[in-house]
């Protein structure tokens, strides 16, 4: 990821954090209006919690997106490079291991 994908993407997700600091307010919101010694107020609460369900699927779609572009990057996906030099390094100890039975005869 580029420097500024990734700070791209962190602002983003900041953005993510502060939806879901006013998911968790307007929840407590609700909380405070079910606890009202007076009774809960229908339409606030009504109100609260449509904005708490768009809240919800906004942050869904925003964090499926996030994860997507994370994974769509995979820069060395179709490297060999460890694979190749493991097997270097086992011929290697192999022709070692042969030069010392060798050397034991």
């Amino acid at each position: 990821m580029d420097p500024q994908s990734y700070t791209t993407s962190l602002q983003r997700l900041q953005n993510v954090e502060k939806r879901i600091v006013r998911l968790l307010e307007l929840a407590g919101g609700v909380m405070d209006q079910m606890s009202n010694p007076s009774g809960p107020r229908k339409e606030l609460i009504n109100s609260q919690c449509t904005q708490f369900m768009q809240l919800v699927k906004e942050i869904q779609k925003l964090l499926r997106e996030e994860i997507k572009s994370a994974c769509e990057y995979r820069p060395f996906e179709k490297c060999d490079y460890v694979p190749r030099i493991s097997s270097e390094i086992c011929c290697k100890k192999l022709e070692y291991v042969v030069e010392q039975f060798d050397y034991m005869k």
